[in-house]
């Protein structure tokens, strides 16, 4: 049950705000963030306006249904506005709670995604280059931007490693849930006896840190440059423009050399840097907050094996939900990567609500 407060604060706040809005003396930058929270309130006053109305609705069927005077055809009408109006508190209430659930401050960010091959090789390797095709398409989908900040490249074009920043709208509250270990189980192209072969990749997505985020100190920071190694052009293993960024409290280092511009290589090390730090300070807060408990979907255990794309049968797996879609394909084209989302999304809203209750 929902405090009755609660909705009575809400639907005040949504009246407030429309007067404010329509006065005309409120600031363009006011405007924006106001605008923003009454269009999020607009979503479910209407359903906080019935949940409030239930019980007065509730006790003038009952009059009708407790009156000994009423014909039986009434009596039958109200039973059954009765019971869809029971429906429809329920249905009201459950949207209420979701929305009135804490929201994570880092859903609206833009996001960091690092892949790397696991166990397995070479084949390892591909996957990993077609788990970050897959990425690439449901951005182009979605007309997000991708950045690539990092790479490293096995033989037969498959990825040791690489690290890309994702821009655009509501990335972190997509990408999220796949932080974790990617299996792949498929008969390699060099296998000759056509025999199935396991392996994986990992992936962590970060959500982007800005400074307003998190406050660095310079005097928290060593940094390291040399000689950048590798197949890059005459230039870049000539100079020293290969960054190495340690944050002394924590002991995480970053090194970037992708570029030829030391300036360069150390702003991207200082972008993944910032982006977990960011992370350790939000994983550290979830365990305080939730020290006797812990949610089935996970959003930052990149050792939890959380999916299973499986090429002789098609289908494709999150052990997390226990979800199957027989849609192999389409999910490495980024067609069927919404369904599993939405899927997970809903299940870890499910548990949040538990929670409160």
């Amino acid at each position: 049950m929902i405090p009755f407060k609660t909705i009575e604060d809400l639907i005040g706040k949504h009246s407030v705000l429309e007067k404010e809005l329509s006065s005309g003396s409120i600031d363009k930058k006011t405007f924006a963030e106001k605008s923003k929270e009454y269009s999020d309130l607009n979503e479910i006053v209407g359903n906080a306006k019935k949940y409030i109305a239930y019980e007065s609705n509730k006790s003038e069927l009952q009059k009708i249904l407790d009156d000994k005077n009423s014909d039986d055809e009434l009596k039958k009408m109200a039973e059954t506005e009765l019971n869809d109006l029971n429906l429809e508190k329920e249905k009201n209430e459950k949207k209420l709670k979701l929305f009135l659930l804490p929201k994570d401050e880092a859903d609206k960010k833009n996001a960091i995604i690092e892949i790397r091959a696991g166990t397995g090789g070479l084949e390892a390797s591909l996957f990993a280059s077609d788990l970050f095709k897959m990425y690439e398409k449901v951005s182009h989908k979605k007309k997000w931007s991708v950045e690539l900040i990092s790479i490293s490249r096995s033989e037969a074009g498959g990825l040791k490693e690489v690290i890309a920043s994702i821009k655009g709208n509501n990335i972190y509250s997509t990408l999220k849930y796949e932080s974790g270990v990617h299996r792949v189980q498929r008969v390699p192209d060099t296998e000759t006896q056509g025999r199935v072969h396991t392996s994986a990749a990992t992936v962590a997505v970060l959500p982007e840190a800005e400074e307003v985020d998190l406050k660095i100190n310079e005097t928290d920071l060593r940094v390291d440059v040399f000689r950048a190694g590798g197949p890059g052009g005459q230039s870049v293993n000539t100079t020293d423009s290969a960054v190495r960024i340690t944050h002394i409290p924590t002991g995480l280092s970053v090194s970037q050399q992708d570029e030829k511009s030391q300036h360069k290589n150390k702003a991207k090390g200082m972008k993944i840097l910032r982006a977990r730090l960011y992370e350790l300070e939000r994983s550290r807060i979830d365990e305080e907050r939730s020290q006797d408990r812990k949610n089935k979907i996970g959003t930052g255990d990149r050792s939890e094996r959380i999916r299973t794309y499986n090429f002789p049968q098609g289908r494709v797996t999150d052990h997390r939900i226990n979800l199957t879609l027989h849609k192999l394909e389409e999910f490495l084209e980024g067609e069927a990567f919404d369904e599993m989302i939405e899927s997970l999304t809903l299940q870890a809203q499910e548990e949040s609500l538990n929670n409160l209750n």
